[in-house]
């Protein structure tokens, strides 16, 4: 396993490559966790499971999971494995006038994200799969810029 500490918010963000197992993280640390063999696998999965929109299985790729406690209320980016799951469990949002949606990402205060087909990202307005959802970035990238920003500004 290779630790490499990226600036960030107090304490520093840490871009972890996994090594088959995860790693047990303190309290209030911010980890970006790479993609590894494992992670790939479960990304597969997960597109054999249902259509994902190629910014998802991009990041996938690349990103295995986000975890960012200290970052306003806190910011988690679910591994595929885990959105695998939910999936099976709670199926896709439903959100009027928009493409079926994947929860990939929740908050510390429970709402959750969701990318639709059509590329936008919406939260939910509850700590719920079936309340309604708020139309949160246009893009998957456009979400990453305003999470970076948010930690941009508490540097």
């Amino acid at each position: 396993m290779m630790d490499i500490i990226l600036p960030g918010p107090k304490p520093p963000i840490r871009s972890v490559r996994q090594s088959g197992s995860s790693p047990g993280f303190e309290p209030g640390s911010n980890v970006v966790v790479l993609a590894a063999e494992a992670s790939h696998h479960a990304t597969d999965a997960l597109v054999e499971l249902t259509p994902i929109p190629s910014d998802l299985t991009t990041m996938y790729w690349v990103i295995d999971e986000i975890s960012l406690p200290d970052v306003e209320n806190g910011y988690f980016i679910h591994p595929a494995s885990l959105v695998a799951d939910r999936f099976r469990e709670y199926g896709t949002v439903r959100i009027e006038g928009e493409e079926p949606a994947l929860v990939f990402a929740s908050d510390g205060g429970g709402h959750l994200f969701a990318l639709a087909g059509s590329g936008r990202i919406w939260r939910s307005t509850t700590a719920s799969w079936f309340d309604q959802f708020d139309l949160a970035a246009a893009t998957l990238r456009e979400f990453f810029e305003g999470l970076s920003r948010q930690i941009g500004g508490q540097l």
